[in-house]
């Protein structure tokens, strides 16, 4: 079914302010967006700065924004000045939702406290996403996915057993910190329902960063011992790695003995069932290595693909190591509606997916203050009357 003709999202009716700029808060509000909010972005006369964080680039927009700005509208105000704040609360008289991430004491510095936005919109839900929150020793300070990893113990425990600590590949921190603010939204709207009362809503990268130490904090808090790098392999499972077959990789991921007993069978290897170094798993953890050389001695006569399929089927958790090229192109990947299409837009799709009310793919990202004057226009507000604190659609260049 096309996604035009389908019923109004789960959030239809839902107004959502978005000030936010890079990743975090725009994830938010993309979620919101795809399940029916109206999200305006409100952007800084410079534009939000990841319109330049490429290449590649769409019309002098960068991909990283293309990524997670579709179905919002775009407006651009300068709201360091007194006009562009009294224009701001204009448009937060029929808002839901604000969501931003401005440096912890920046809303307060232009008399925007939460307090004070509290009590002139008593309905409102004011979700912030910042570094590390307004108080404690790191309070007020900027936080970047990336230095998360770093403080948060990630990166300490993502790498190769004889190497370093490494970021992982993908923003991580950000993206399920944007996840996080969007749960803690509906949470507050749900409340909403009931008492009538907004609330405020905050999540940090530091917090959200080091609630991802799973099962690393588990174990560290059980034995004392500070977790290691294991590479691909998991700390408490094996075989759960990446392993050499005659093709390209495969990832087992054998979580109890049946498993590995089918693993087993399909490689014609049922003796090492038998092996008491690899008998349960606490015994394939201790006897790791051994237990690689043995698999990799008998993957070197398979394809990977082939193989991937044929034991997924006999109930084997695996997969190819597929780079990213090949995932977009995986015709599991279109089954899923997991890649959308508007006009030159390309992005990947929503991963909840509802029965009655699905996501719907109504807006390509916004050029820079590209609906500024229709925006404004349908709430009734003259937008020559704020000249002087709108910016002219196209005006942000990379």
């Amino acid at each position: 079914m096309d996604s035009q003709s389908r019923a109004p999202g789960a959030l239809a009716g839902i107004r959502v302010i978005d000030l936010s700029r890079v990743l975090g808060g725009p994830y938010c509000t993309q979620i919101l967006g795809d399940h029916g909010a109206e999200v305006i972005k409100v952007e800084p006369p410079q534009g939000d700065e990841t319109r330049g964080w490429g290449p590649p680039f769409l019309a002098e927009t960068a991909s990283y924004f293309i990524g997670v700005n579709r179905n919002k509208r775009g407006v651009a105000i300068d709201l360091a000045q007194p006009a562009g704040r009294e224009l701001l609360c204009r448009l937060l008289e029929d808002a839901d939702v604000l969501v931003e991430n401005f440096k912890p004491g920046t809303l307060e510095k232009w008399g925007l406290a939460v307090d004070v936005l509290a009590e002139r919109f008593p309905r409102l839900v004011h979700c912030r996403v910042s570094g590390f929150g307004a108080d404690g020793p790191l309070g007020g300070l900027p936080g970047y996915d990336a230095v998360i990893q770093a403080m948060g113990g990630l990166m300490s425990v993502n790498g190769g057993a004889d190497g370093g600590p490494l970021r992982i590949g993908a923003p991580v921190v950000d993206m399920v910190t944007g996840l996080n603010a969007a749960i803690g939204i509906l949470m507050a709207l749900q409340e909403r329902a009931r008492s009538g009362r907004g609330q405020f809503v905050e999540t940090t990268l530091f917090d959200c960063g080091i609630a991802l130490l799973h099962p690393h904090a588990a174990n560290f808090f059980l034995d004392g011992k500070t977790p290691l790098r294991t590479g691909n392999a998991h700390p408490n499972i094996y075989p759960y790695d990446s392993f050499a077959t005659a093709t390209v990789a495969i990832f087992l991921a054998i979580g109890n003995n049946g498993q590995f007993a089918k693993l087993l069978e399909v490689l014609d290897a049922q003796a090492l069932g038998s092996d008491p170094r690899f008998v349960d798993n606490r015994a394939r953890s201790l006897n790791r290595d051994a237990l690689k050389l043995e698999l990799e001695r008998r993957l070197e006569g398979f394809e990977c693909e082939p193989l991937a399929a044929k034991l997924i089927r006999a109930g084997v958790p695996c997969g190819p190591v597929f780079d990213v090229a090949r995932v977009v192109d995986h015709p599991h990947t279109r089954h899923r509606d997991m890649v959308v299409e508007i006009g030159e837009y390309r992005g990947m799709g929503a991963p909840i997916k509802l029965s009655r009310t699905p996501a719907t793919f109504r807006l390509a990202p916004p050029a820079f203050a590209a609906d500024t004057h229709a925006v404004l226009e349908a709430r009734g507000i003259d937008p020559e009357r704020y000249a002087d604190v709108l910016s002219k659609p196209g005006a942000k260049t990379r």
